[in-house]
């Protein structure tokens, strides 16, 4: 994660000269950083949260108040509040969106959604947030310190939103409700080809159609899974 930081030497410069009105400040700012990251040091992240929201809204206009958004939604997520974390990044992406931390907090909005993913035999739609917020951040900072690992969680979700829908078709098979079986299988194999569910989609299509009595698409299914799976496992099931 983020590597935190921490100059409070540089506040009060920072603060004396951040400009524009601001709300009248019960504390200075350096001493509400010093106890928030004491809390956070201690590991009470929804204490140090609370204290980096109070520097944030109590200095609104100071240029550390980005950063107290970052340290923020981090407390939080380290305190699996990922409800809010998510309300931090999106306060922070609409008053600092040409911030540099801008790639961390897209990577940790997707990490938010990540890390609430269930099982296949559900259905949460916290897997396709967290796939489109990863997706976002490799399309928009490709080169950032982040992408790589979001590369990889993307693929993760591929094969993990792949791996429901074959749940879902396997049901379907058990049910001899092949028109909904296919179209779920064919879903898997146009669209998450890169993934490990799709030669066993590629299988489960040979056989639905078979079913119900098109030996010519199950066939062409068969062909396409010798062709581009030849040592892979439901290859070698084929008849």
């Amino acid at each position: 994660m983020k590597k935190i930081v921490l100059l409070l030497c540089c506040l009060p410069l920072l603060y004396a000269c951040g400009g524009g009105e601001e709300i009248k400040p019960e504390r200075p700012l350096e001493d509400i950083y010093a106890d928030a990251y004491k809390e956070f040091n201690k590991k009470n992240y929804e204490e140090a949260a609370e204290l980096f929201q109070t520097a944030e809204s109590q200095y609104p206009s100071n240029p550390w108040s980005a950063d107290a958004l970052v340290m923020m939604a981090y407390s939080r997520y380290l305190d699996k509040d990922f409800a809010g974390a998510i309300l931090a990044i999106d306060r922070y992406m609409r008053f600092h969106p040409g911030h540099k931390d801008v790639p961390y907090m897209m990577y940790l909005r997707g990490m938010c959604y990540y890390r609430q993913v269930s099982d296949v035999r559900r259905d949460p739609e916290m897997s396709a947030y967290a796939l489109q917020q990863f997706q976002q951040l490799t399309q928009r900072f490709p080169h950032s310190e982040y992408a790589k690992n979001a590369e990889n969680k993307i693929l993760i979700l591929k094969n993990y939103i792949a791996g429901k829908v074959m749940y879902a078709a396997r049901n379907d098979m058990q049910q001899k409700n092949w028109t909904s079986a296919i179209t779920r299988l064919q879903s898997v194999v146009a669209t998450a080809q890169e993934t490990v569910m799709t030669p066993e989609a590629m299988f489960r299509l040979t056989e639905c159609y078979t079913a119900i009595g098109l030996p010519e698409q199950a066939n062409g299914y068969a062909t396409m899974l010798r062709k581009n799976f030849p040592d892979n496992e439901w290859a070698k099931k084929l008849k």
